[in-house]
């Protein structure tokens, strides 16, 4: 195989981290097993002392052959000096924070964040002692302003969670580093393939791999991508006591979705930006979040630090009632109902949004487009929609 510097993103997925092919079988096979034994003791001792994560390994809650491999893979494709993944996107971007935060630190927060993650720093890191300071992020001046002299840590997900907004990267991440503050990043929206944040200043990048990454609907995992400084801290404390280990066969069905990352990635794309610019046009539709379209409001900035925009937007009704919304979320039949997206179906789920420049709360359609044909989803749009036209007569 050439130098692992000269492969192109689609070699790594298939091959990199690989090399070793016990009885030349060219799927690695599934480590399961919770410890590895040794024959020397002095062997023993240092694998637990000189190299915890392995190999040598000697414990699969710290590092396992299986989960090494997609670590490793996932290190590449980001960039990053090293990788650690945990049993859920939401375990891993508790690590990740918590792995900064002490007692009277304060951090800023993407207002638009996942919910899950607003509600840990609300409630969890409040009863802490950690505070937090939620902004609106499209303006890098809002993250600025809202810095304290305790600040510790800066939250972003660009593109946002149910809206798609975007925070400026390279230039939050250079106003951080000045001041030594930690920048956290939320990559699961655009994947490795369409963004690459640590090539722009962020310090620590954290995955759902339940989505893209694994890209079946049948397995959680989550992933941290940082240093290697970083990633021995984490397995020191975090991963070592927080418990949320991943075990050999998740770690190896995420492997076996990375295969097939760029063939499904453009696809879901290919296939939103259909449905996009038929929801568009549509009579009843007030407007649709997506950062693929032309008119989107930071469109310079999309082209500038991102390659693709996938399958996940989100939409609003004119009629933008409960009542509408039901009514059009009951008549869909291709789109399921439910949460979570990057798997092989398409997902439909109802959100109530108050963002800081909303005066009011609004409901939000969030779309996720699968595998399945583009006609074919339209078409069930269409009959959604027109649910909510006989609904409103």
């Amino acid at each position: 195989m050439d130098s692992p510097e000269s492969l192109g993103i689609d070699t790594v997925l298939q091959h990199y981290a690989e090399e070793n092919q016990p009885f030349g079988a060219v799927v690695p096979p599934i480590y399961q097993s919770s410890l590895f034994s040794f024959e020397d003791i002095d062997d023993f001792a240092a694998a637990l002392s000189e190299s915890p994560p392995g190999p040598p390994f000697f414990y699969s809650r710290i590092g396992n052959p299986t989960v090494d491999i997609v670590e490793r893979k996932i290190a590449k494709l980001e960039g990053a000096e090293a990788c650690k993944l945990i049993g859920t996107g939401m375990g891993a971007i508790t690590m990740a924070i918590f792995s900064v935060v002490k007692s009277g630190s304060h951090c800023v927060v993407v207002d638009t964040c996942y919910k899950p993650v607003r509600q840990l720093f609300e409630t969890m890191l409040a009863r802490l002692g950690v505070t937090a300071t939620f902004v609106d992020g499209r303006c890098p001046e809002t993250v600025f302003e809202a810095v304290r002299p305790e600040t510790d840590l800066i939250y972003l997900e660009s593109p946002s969670s149910i809206l798609f907004r975007l925070q400026d990267i390279e230039a939050i991440t250079a106003f951080a580093r000045q001041r030594g503050i930690v920048t956290v990043i939320d990559n699961t929206y655009s994947t490795p393939l369409y963004q690459s944040p640590l090539a722009m200043g962020v310090d620590i990048l954290v995955h759902s791999a339940t989505k893209y990454l694994a890209g079946h609907s049948d397995v959680t995992a989550g992933a941290i991508c940082t240093s290697a400084e970083r990633v021995a801290g984490m397995l020191k404390e975090e991963v070592n006591f927080l418990g949320s280990a991943i075990g050999p066969f998740p770690a190896w069905l995420v492997l076996r979705g990375l295969r097939t990352l760029s063939l499904r990635l453009p696809r879901h794309e290919s296939t939103a930006n259909s449905v996009v610019g038929w929801l568009q046009d549509h009579p009843r539709v007030k407007g649709v979040n997506h950062t693929s379209l032309a008119d989107f409001e930071q469109r310079e900035l999309f082209l500038k630090q991102m390659k693709g925009s996938a399958g996940l937007f989100s939409f609003e009704l004119k009629d933008g009632s409960e009542a509408a919304v039901r009514s059009f979320v009951r008549a869909l039949r291709l789109f399921k109902l439910g949460v979570s997206w990057g798997g092989f179906e398409s997902l439909v789920v109802p959100v109530l949004m108050h963002p800081l420049d909303w005066p009011e709360p609004r409901w939000v359609i969030r779309l996720y487009c699968g595998l399945e044909s583009p006609d074919d989803l339209i078409r069930d749009l269409a009959r959604g929609l027109e649910a909510v036209s006989n609904a409103s007569a």
